[in-house]
């Protein structure tokens, strides 16, 4: 599940042109996940992976007949290159990758979408790497030729990352070195919140308190509830920040309900500072059974009281300090407790013990120590 949204590009990325000489790279990936869309788990690993290898990050294709360029490369740092492929489908991006891979032989495959396991084919990959972020089956419109997909990537790959507890404990029974890497948070970028940072005018007009989300708003989130919540408190602000993925007249409609559209990575302790609580208002159902939602530790870096539904691993890891509700009812009742200062935890303690045991760069270091064990 994502945690942020936009990220700004790195002013001094680079677009490279066809022709240039092919390079050779220590990784390759292959992600359906835009680089300058969405900063989450890909983003904060490669960076770091990034120190010490080369990586090219290769995006889902989009043809464009009329743009002559096989493909358009982005240097996003001097060992981090990104490929957004312009041919037609993802099987015949094997055809371009010459022109900027110049070595057959690649240390390092890693894939977040079992959807470019035809190019596997492509390289010979000493280890294969599925960093496994959402259980496929359980997602809506997920079609039967992506979960083969995943059975013969998982059937190749020689190590198995996954950014949750439940969903690791469903992939271990399908591969034998299976790796559990819970997504981390950059503390220092969202303790911004805590800080005398400007708050944007567009949630600084919307009065207090506010309940606030950000993220990916889409079928998991359980809108029943936040409309009928916000039915029962039209006192409270209920803020909700991210691209929207499903269609406008899906979207529960209240005075006190407010969308506000996608931000960048960087605005978000702006905006999270202004959050008098931070919700997590998902579904509860096979949608979001296996999800551990990074955005949890952001709320915590930057100390801001948390209702959440029961999402397993939510309750799982952090039921003694973040508020667990079931209904509306009870998600009313928090809210107003919370607001009034009548129900909050020792915020600082609870939330301290678990940040102290999450690190991006620990999370990589690790990543790393098993691939080179593992290396064939």
């Amino acid at each position: 599940m994502d945690s942020n949204l936009t990220v700004k590009l790195n002013p001094h990325a680079q677009t490279a042109l066809l022709g240039e000489e092919a390079q050779q790279y220590d990784m390759i990936v292959f992600s359906n996940i835009e680089w300058q869309c969405v900063y989450q788990r890909p983003q904060h690993i490669l960076n770091r992976m990034a120190e010490s290898m080369k990586i090219l990050y290769i995006e889902e294709p989009s043809y464009n007949s009329k743009n002559k360029k096989s493909g358009h490369l982005t240097i996003i740092k001097e060992k981090l290159h990104v490929l957004k492929p312009n041919v037609a489908n993802i099987e015949t991006i094997g055809e371009i990758l010459p022109l900027y891979i110049k070595n057959k032989h690649i240390p390092i495959g890693w894939f977040y979408d079992p959807a470019f396991c035809p190019l596997l084919e492509s390289f010979q990959f000493d280890t294969i790497v599925y960093d496994c972020m959402n259980e496929l089956s359980s997602l809506k419109d997920t079609d039967k030729q992506v979960i083969d997909q995943e059975k013969y990537l998982m059937a190749n790959a020689d190590i198995v990352f996954t950014n949750g507890e439940s969903l690791y404990e469903l992939k271990k029974q399908a591969h034998d070195n299976v790796h559990y890497f819970p997504s981390s948070v950059n503390e220092t970028h969202f303790s911004k919140a805590l800080q005398s940072i400007s708050i944007p005018a567009d949630i600084g007009d919307i009065p207090s308190p506010i309940a606030g989300f950000y993220g990916t708003i889409d079928e998991r989130i359980d809108f029943n509830l936040l409309k009928q919540t916000a039915d029962k408190l039209p006192s409270v602000s209920f803020v909700m920040i991210g691209p929207v993925r499903i269609e406008e007249n899906e979207l529960p409609q209240a005075s006190n309900i407010h969308y506000l559209g996608t931000k960048c990575y960087d605005e978000l302790p702006n905006y999270l500072k202004a959050f008098d609580i931070a919700m997590l208002p998902f579904a509860v159902n096979e949608t979001t059974k296996y999800s551990n939602p990074a955005k949890t530790l952001e709320y915590m870096a930057a100390r801001k009281p948390i209702i959440s539904t029961k999402i397993p691993d939510v309750v799982r890891n952090c039921n003694n300090c973040i508020n667990i509700i079931e209904t509306a009812d009870a998600f009313a009742k928090e809210i107003q407790l919370l607001s009034e200062n009548k129900n909050l935890k020792t915020l600082e303690s609870d939330y301290r013990k678990i940040l102290d045991n999450t690190s991006w760069d620990i999370t990589v270091n690790q990543m790393k120590s098993i691939i080179k064990f593992f290396a064939k």
